[in-house]
């Protein structure tokens, strides 16, 4: 199946489709479903809130990293 086919049958963007694919976290379950539904897949839905270390370390890896303040010495408090 094609992706113009995918996105017509799921009624969204074939830009949708792509980000799916790619993994984007900004598509939505609802998309997500209806893409499995079509690929005959749903009944897999459930895996989806399995545990996923892996996902979880690429999700967080995208996370920013908080930048440390100067620390501060009991010298600097005087």
């Amino acid at each position: 199946m094609t992706e113009a086919e995918m996105a017509a049958r799921a009624l969204v963007a074939r830009m949708t489709i792509r980000r799916l694919e790619a993994g984007d976290l900004s598509v939505s379950l609802a998309v997500l479903a209806q893409v499995l539904e079509i690929l005959g897949l749903d009944g897999d839905l459930d895996r989806v809130a399995a545990v996923d270390d892996l996902g979880q370390r690429l999700a967080d890896a995208r996370l920013p990293r908080p930048r440390r303040s100067p620390e501060r010495n009991l010298a600097d408090a005087l």
